[in-house]
This record gives structure tokens, C-alpha cells and sequence, in this order.
């Protein structure tokens, strides 16, 4: 049995369908287990991340689990829970090394990761880059106005595809011979922000204009939805990623045998979001 985390999420929910194609007993935690929709065979079961008592019945009778990180979650307790019920490894989301050095978010990353070390159980990390569905925050302005608000137009990554995060994730979960491998992932190639703009209006077959904002106003539009820190580190990332050109992980060939999806690709799945 597999316990998947986060399962109604952009990553967990794919990781759902890759393990249920490719035939696993799945078990899915949510925190609303009758109001999702997921494939044949998936059972969903109640669980809050933030209270670890209320996931210890979900570990019951699991062999691998894949673990979303929360923002403040009890990751010690949840893995103590995880080992008491028998759990035999965990399957970690983390991050990539970020541009700017290891600020708050990659921090938390790495206390995560030392956590499950500790716990004694065999593990694998799961490290993307910046995931391609940041993106999505644009699909507001983009139907508005054909417009994209954003700062650092020559911040350079390399984003990976939220599906190819979930493939890795899945071939971790099946494959007990993965423990104590780290996968880095990113994309194909390094874009800057204007060049993924353009990549999304060809996509789209229509042009769409770049407004660039100061890093004043992205900082605040982050904090509408992040707690200040993290708006800060995230303004942080893009602008030490300005000017330099993203490394490419080799993580997604590594793990799946096959080449990570370009934006184009992406922007591709997701034209409704933008139309």
C-alpha cells in the first residue's frame, strides 16, 4: 500500500494516476475525503497534515508514503507516526538548490530533509527547481488583458513540469531500490521571464505584453498570499537569478529514462487556463 499526501494538489494528484496506471493499492490523504474525485482503485482517507494525530490511521498497513511538505507541519511527529505503524520508507518533496544561496524556503527544504534522516527511516528526495504551474498566477491578467505583471524580466530558470515532478515521485514510490537517492529536477532549457511570456503567447496565437513591476510592488502582491519571509525569498531568488543562466538537472532523465517536458509542452496542457 502506498500512501500519497497532498493528493488533491497539482503533484499529488497526478502521482495518484501514475501509480493507480501502473497497478499499486493507493491510499490517498485529504482533508476533505468525500468531496474528491480520483481514479479507480485510489481510496481517499481523512488526514490534516498540520495534526499528526489525525494521520496516524492513514499510516496503518503502509509500506512507502510520499510526504507533501506544509508550512509548518509536525514533519518529527508525522514521522514517528509513519514508523510506529510499520511505514518502510518515505518518499520526500523538496526543493532544488534556489539562486541566492539557501534562504528561508531552501532552508526549510533541508530541515525537512534532516528530519527524515534522523527518523531512521529509507528515504528518497524528490528536489524540483521552480515548477512551470507558478506560472498560472499570470492566467488573471493574461485573460484580462493579454498582460503579464511581473518584476526581473531577465531572472533566468529552468522550470520543471508539475508532471514530470509526479513521475519521478511515482517511480520513487515503486521502486524500493531508489532508498537514498536524491533526484534534482528541472526543465529542458533556461528561460528567462519574458521568454516564457512569448513561449505562452505563441502558444496561445496571440501576442501578450510584459509590464514590468518594481521589486517593491511584487513584494507586494507576494505577501497576499505568503507570509512575509517567504515573499521576501522569493524576491530574493529571482533577483540573483537575473543575469545568470539556470543550471539543467539531470533529475526527470535519471529517475523516468526520458527527457524533461519543454514549456512549451506545458503551456500547451494548460491553454484553457489562459483563454
Amino acid at each position: 500500500m502506498i500512501l500519497v499526501t497532498g493528493a488533491t494538489g497539482r503533484i499529488g494528484g497526478r502521482v495518484v494516476h501514475e501509480l493507480i496506471a501502473a497497478g499499486a493499492a493507493v491510499r490517498a490523504l485529504t482533508r476533505r475525503p468525500d468531496d474528491v474525485r480520483l481514479p479507480g482503485g485510489a481510496v481517499a482517507v481523512y488526514g490534516d497534515l498540520l495534526v499528526a494525530a489525525s494521520v496516524e490511521p492513514a499510516f496503518e498497513g503502509v509500506d512507502v508514503a510520499y510526504l507533501f511538505p506544509v508550512p509548518g507541519w509536525p514533519v518529527a511527529a508525522l514521522l514517528a507516526a509513519a514508523r510506529k505503524a510499520g511505514v518502510h520508507r518515505i518518499v520526500l518533496l523538496s526543493s532544488a538548490p534556489l539562486p541566492g544561496g539557501p534562504g528561508v524556503i531552501e532552508r526549510q527544504h533541508r530541515a525537512n530533509e534532516d528530519a527524515v534522516r534522523v527518523s531512521g527511516l529509507p528515504w528518497t528526495f524528490v528536489r524540483p527547481s521552480a515548477l512551470m504551474a507558478n506560472d498560472l498566477s499570470w492566467a488573471p491578467a493574461i485573460r484580462a488583458e493579454d498582460t503579464v505583471y511581473q518584476a526581473f524580466p531577465d531572472a533566468s530558470l529552468a522550470p520543471v513540469d508539475e508532471h514530470d515532478v509526479a513521475a519521478v515521485v511515482a517511480a520513487a514510490l515503486l521502486d524500493g531500490d531508489r532508498a537514498g537517492h536524491t533526484y534534482e529536477l528541472s526543465g529542458p532549457q533556461p528561460l528567462t521571464t519574458v521568454e516564457r511570456v512569448a513561449i505562452l503567447g505563441e502558444v496561445l496565437g496571440r501576442p501578450l505584453r510584459f509590464t514590468e513591476l518594481s521589486p517593491r510592488e511584487l513584494r507586494t502582491a507576494l505577501a497576499a498570499g505568503h507570509p512575509p519571509a517567504v515573499a521576501d525569498a522569493m524576491i530574493g531568488i529571482l533577483a540573483a537569478a537575473t543575469g545568470t543562466t539556470a543550471p539543467i538537472l539531470p533529475g526527470v532523465h535519471q529517475a523516468t529514462g526520458g527527457p524533461p517536458k519543454t514549456y512549451a509542452e506545458w503551456a500547451t496542457r494548460h491553454a484553457s487556463h489562459f483563454r
